[in-house]
C-alpha cells in the first residue's frame, strides 16, 4: 500500500504539525513547511522547540516554502498529496479581503498541481471569513473571502465543513495574527473541506444512429439535452436512486394488484399520430424537443464531429419514414421543412403517448396494473422543480365499467399508502406532516393531479409539488367494455423527496461520489459532495420585434444550452418602450450556480457572452 502523503504550509510556529504528528501512523509521511527562513525563527523559543520534536520524529520539515507556487517546491514523483492543511490563512498585517482572496485563489490553483485524485486541500478560517450559509453569523458576500469562489479557480469544490477545535489538537497554538505572535480569534472557526470536481469542459451534443427500417439515420442529441440521453437509469445493472425508488413503488403495488411489466422498446422518436389520446395535442407538441434525422449511409459506427451511438433498442421499427407537421407558435401546425433523406420527428415528452398502444392489444389482461417506465424530455421554463428530462413511470389499470369507482378509489387509496411511508422515512421529525400526499381533482371532475407538501427542502417553507397525475379513459376500439386509468409518476421528482436532494440536476451528475450515497436497503438523507456553490449574476436586456412576437420559452431553453444548465434562475425584470420609436425592451436576470462542478467568474462570464449571441440569431432579438 502507497504510503499516506500529508502536505502542511503556511506553519509559524510548527505548533500544529507537532500535535498532528502524534496522530499519524506508520503509514502516513507528513511535511511541514512554513514561508519564513530558518533565522527568522530563532527568536521564537515555541518554535524552535516543536522544530526540535519534529525532527526526533523524522519529520520533513521544509522552510521558505511558497503555499501559492508549489509546483516549484515539489517534482513530479513528490506530488500526489492526499490532504493538504492551511489553517488562517492571511497576507499579514491589515491586508483586506481582496489581498486575502488573490491569496486564497493563488493557494487553491497551486493545490491542483500536488493534490491527488481524490485529495483533500483543509483551510481553517475565522469567523465569517469564508462566506459560506455555514458561518454564524454570514458575512455579506462582497465581505467576505468567498472561499468557494477562489477555490473553483483551482477546479476545487467544497465537499465538508466542520466547527474547527484547537482542543483536538491539543498543544496547538495559531499565531500570525497582522503578522504577530498574536493568535488568530478561532471561537466560530470553520474548517472547510475541498476536493478536485470533474473539469467543467465544453460538452459537444454527441452523434446517435437509428434503424428505420434498413435505412440507418443519425441526429445530433439536443443542446439542451447534452449528456441525457441514453444514461440507463432504469436498465438491470443501474444502483441510481431513481431505478430504486420505481422498484419499490412497483413491489408494493404488486402487493394488492397482478402487474405485466411492458418492456421500453418504444420509440424515443413518436411519429406524428403515435397517439389518438387527448393528451397528444398541440400544447404537448408546443413543448417537445424537435430533430432533423439524416440519411447516414456510413459503415463505420464512429461519425465525424461526435460519439456515434446506437439508439436502436429505444426505438420502433417504422414501415416507412413520414414528415410529421411541427406546430407552430400560434399552435396551428405547418409543414417541417424537409429534404431528400431528411425528416423532422420528435423526442417523445410523456410516456402518455403509448397508452392507446398498450390498451388496444387483445390480450390486455383486464384488472392487472401494466407498467411503462422509461426517460421522457420536454421544453421546461427554468424553475427549481422543473427538469427537461425525466424518467417517468405509468401504471395502466383497466377494468369493467361497472366496477369503476370501486376500482379506481382502490388504486388511489393504496397509491397513496405506499407514496405516504416512502416519504416519510427521511423527512425530520419536526417536518412530518399528517398527510403529505393529495390527489386534487381538476376542472374535468373525473382527473386527478398528485401533490405533495414537504419541508424536505427547507425547513422553514413547505413546498407543494405536482409529482404525477391520474387520468381516466373509456376510449378502446377493442375493449368496449373496459374503463381505463392512466397514473403518471414523476420518478426524479419523487427519488428527490426520497431522499432529500435539493437539486434534480444532481441525478444526472457524472461524479461517481453520488451514487456513494445510496446504501441498498437504507433509505437515508443525501449529503451532497458539492456544499454551498457559488453564485453569478448576470443581466442582459434586447429589443424584440412585436410583430414576431418572444418565444419566453426558447429564451429559457437557449439558455439551459448555453450554459450546461446551470443557469438556475430567470428573473423577468422589467419591461421599456421608446417613447419615440415605440421599439419595446425586455430585460432578465440570470443566475448562473452548479451542484457539482467547480464553476468560475470566468467561465459565467464567456457563457453570458455566448447567449447574447444565440438569442440573436435564434430568437431574432438586438441584445442592447
Amino acid at each position: 500500500m502507497a504510503p499516506r502523503r500529508l502536505l502542511l504550509v503556511g506553519e509559524g510556529n510548527f505548533s500544529f504539525a507537532a500535535a498532528l504528528s502524534e496522530t499519524l501512523d506508520q503509514n502516513t509521511r507528513l511535511i511541514a513547511t512554513c514561508l519564513q527562513r530558518p533565522a527568522e525563527l530563532t527568536g521564537d523559543p515555541v518554535a524552535r522547540e516543536n522544530l526540535r520534536y519534529l525532527r526526533e520524529r523524522g519529520i520533513d520539515v521544509r522552510f521558505g516554502v511558497d503555499c501559492t507556487q508549489l509546483a516549484d517546491v515539489f517534482e513530479l514523483h513528490d506530488r500526489e498529496f492526499n490532504q493538504i492543511y492551511f489553517n488562517f490563512p492571511h497576507c499579514g498585517r491589515k491586508a483586506g479581503v481582496a489581498k486575502n482572496r488573490e491569496l486564497l485563489a493563488k493557494f487553491f490553483q497551486s493545490c491542483a498541481d500536488v493534490l491527488a485524485e481524490e485529495g483533500e486541500v483543509h483551510v481553517a478560517l475565522c469567523r465569517g471569513q469564508g462566506g459560506t450559509p455555514a458561518d454564524k453569523p454570514q458575512r455579506e458576500w462582497h465581505n467576505s473571502w468567498q472561499v468557494v469562489a477562489m477555490a473553483a479557480l483551482g477546479g476545487l469544490i467544497l465537499s465538508d465543513i466542520y466547527p474547527f477545535s484547537c482542543k483536538a489538537v491539543p498543544g496547538y497554538k495559531c499565531t500570525g495574527y497582522r503578522s504577530q505572535d498574536k493568535s488568530f480569534h478561532v471561537e466560530g472557526a470553520l474548517n472547510h473541506v475541498f476536493t478536485r470536481s470533474l473539469p467543467f469542459e465544453v460538452s459537444q451534443p454527441r452523434i446517435f444512429r437509428i434503424k428505420v427500417g434498413n435505412q440507418w439515420f443519425s441526429f445530433p442529441e439536443p443542446e439542451a439535452l447534452v449528456g441525457k440521453l441514453n444514461r440507463g437509469f432504469l436498465e438491470a445493472p443501474s444502483c441510481h436512486p431513481i431505478k430504486t425508488i420505481n422498484e419499490k413503488l412497483i413491489a408494493e403495488l404488486g402487493k394488492a394488484f397482478p402487474l405485466k411489466r411492458l418492456k421500453c422498446s418504444f420509440p424515443l422518436l413518436p411519429q406524428e399520430d403515435a397517439s389518438v389520446l387527448p393528451f397528444w395535442n398541440c400544447d404537448f407538441l408546443s413543448a417537445a424537443f424537435w430533430i432533423s434525422l439524416h440519411e447516414d449511409n456510413s459503415n463505420s459506427e464512429s461519425l465525424t464531429g461526435g460519439t456515434s451511438q446506437d439508439v436502436e433498442d429505444f426505438l420502433v421499427s417504422f414501415s416507412e419514414l413520414s414528415l410529421p407537421k411541427n406546430p407552430g407558435r400560434d399552435g396551428k401546425e405547418e409543414a417541417c421543412e424537409g429534404t431528400c433523406g431528411q425528416a423532422k420527428v420528435c423526442l417523445r415528452p410523456s410516456l402518455l403517448v403509448h397508452v392507446q398502444d398498450v390498451i388496444e392489444v387483445r390480450d390486455f389482461l383486464s384488472g392487472s396494473l401494466h407498467i411503462l417506465s422509461g426517460p421522457v424530455f420536454q421544453k421546461c421554463h427554468i424553475l427549481p422543480f422543473t427538469m427537461p428530462a425525466f424518467h417517468e413511470t405509468l401504471f395502466i389499470l383497466g377494468f369493467n365499467q361497472n366496477l369503476k369507482d370501486g376500482c379506481l378509489q382502490s388504486l388511489l387509496d393504496h397509491l397513496k399508502g405506499i407514496l405516504d411511508s416512502l416519504l416519510t422515512q427521511t423527512l425530520l421529525e419536526s417536518s412530518k406532516l399528517s398527510s403529505l400526499v393529495e390527489f386534487v381533482l381538476q376542472s374535468n371532475g373525473k382527473d386527478y393531479t398528485i401533490h405533495v407538501k414537504t419541508h424536505n427542502f427547507s425547513p422553514d417553507c413547505t413546498e407543494d409539488l405536482i409529482i404525477g397525475s391520474v387520468t381516466t379513459s373509456a376510449t378502446s376500439v377493442i375493449h368496449k367494455d373496459q374503463c381505463f386509468v392512466f397514473v403518471s409518476m414523476n420518478l426524479d421528482l419523487l427519488a428527490m423527496l426520497v431522499w432529500c436532494i435539493s437539486d434534480w440536476r444532481m441525478l444526472w451528475t457524472f461524479d461517481n461520489r453520488f451514487l456513494k450515497n445510496f446504501v441498498p436497503g437504507k433509505i437515508e438523507p443525501f449529503k451532497s459532495h458539492s456544499l454551498y456553490p457559488p453564485c453569478y449574476v448576470h443581466d442582459i436586456s434586447f429589443w424584440i420585434d412585436e410583430k414576431k412576437g418572444f418565444d419566453e420559452l426558447e429564451f429559457h431553453t437557449v439558455a439551459r444550452a448555453v450554459s450546461q444548465d446551470t443557469v438556475i434562475s430567470i428573473q423577468f425584470l422589467s419591461r421599456f418602450q421608446h417613447p419615440k420609436t415605440q421599439q419595446v425592451s425586455l430585460c432578465y436576470r440570470l443566475t448562473y450556480q452548479t451542484c457539482d462542478k467547480a464553476l468560475t467568474q470566468q467561465q459565467v462570464a464567456s457563457m453570458q457572452s455566448q447567449f447574447r449571441k444565440e438569442i440573436q440569431q435564434r430568437l431574432y432579438v438586438i441584445p442592447r
